[in-house]
């Protein structure tokens, strides 16, 4: 049986293109999720403030109000809800400004639905591994750092900071276990939820990005440390 037929997920399509959107709705379907669609970007967003959806596959382009602010919304409310962007645009910097305000990922059409299946059920996954972990933490506390799981949100001397759903994860995974080394293979697979091969420089960047965001100074971290040759450790020697 394949995954999450029987969780009924909800996903809700804001697509006005009728054509990709009737052939997501379909495949979607036959995995057993529930789909809601709409055409108009205000109307999607409605929807989302007054439902409760598990994901959303959204255009960037949108009559009504375009993707990236619907994203920026649905970012500011309290529950988390992946999001894929689906885009015409393919220059490089539509991406980063794609996943900077909060998105989880982002595909330029035309795309493969395949693709696009399989990196929903890897966002799912990567939300239920850290869901899963021996020790679920709502609440995490090392001196000026707060990391509040249920809101995903990050506070550094009662300032939020702001993260993209990928830095969050990073954070917290490493955080709920100060420590333990995790190397940049497990660091993939765990917080991508699917191994992206040839990729490990992703890891890099996105601590870099992170600790610029929380470390006072960021060539001497204090949350997050480096294992030279092994990986990366979030600091246990500060309570």
């Amino acid at each position: 049986m394949l995954e999450h037929t029987l969780v009924k997920k909800q996903i809700l399509i804001v697509e006005d293109d009728e054509e990709i959107s009737d052939l997501l709705e379909i495949h979607l379907l036959e995995l057993g999720y529930k789909v809601i669609k709409s055409a108009n970007g205000k109307r999607g967003l409605e929807i989302v403030k007054n439902g409760i959806m598990d994901f959303i596959i959204l255009n960037v382009l949108l009559p009504g109000m375009n993707g990236l602010e619907i994203c920026k919304e649905v970012r500011k409310m309290n529950n988390y809800i992946p999001i894929i962007f689906l885009s015409a645009q393919s220059e490089e910097i539509d991406k980063i400004i794609g996943l900077e305000i909060g998105a989880d990922d982002y595909l330029t059409k035309p795309f493969s639905i395949r693709e696009l299946l399989a990196r929903i059920k890897a966002i799912f996954r990567r939300i239920e591994s850290i869901n899963q972990e021996e020790e679920v933490q709502n609440m995490i506390e090392y001196e000026e750092l707060l990391i509040d799981a249920y809101k995903r949100k990050v506070t550094l001397r009662g300032e939020r900071v702001e993260l993209t759903p990928i830095e969050f994860d990073l954070l917290y995974l490493l955080a709920s276990n100060p420590g333990r080394i995790y190397t940049r293979d497990l660091l993939l697979d765990r917080v991508w939820g699917y191994q992206y091969r040839g990729y490990e420089h992703t890891i890099s960047s996105h601590i870099n990005r992170l600790r610029s965001k929380i470390e006072t100074n960021s060539s001497k971290p204090k949350y997050i440390l480096t294992t030279w040759g092994l990986g990366y450790r979030f600091n246990d020697n500060i309570t």
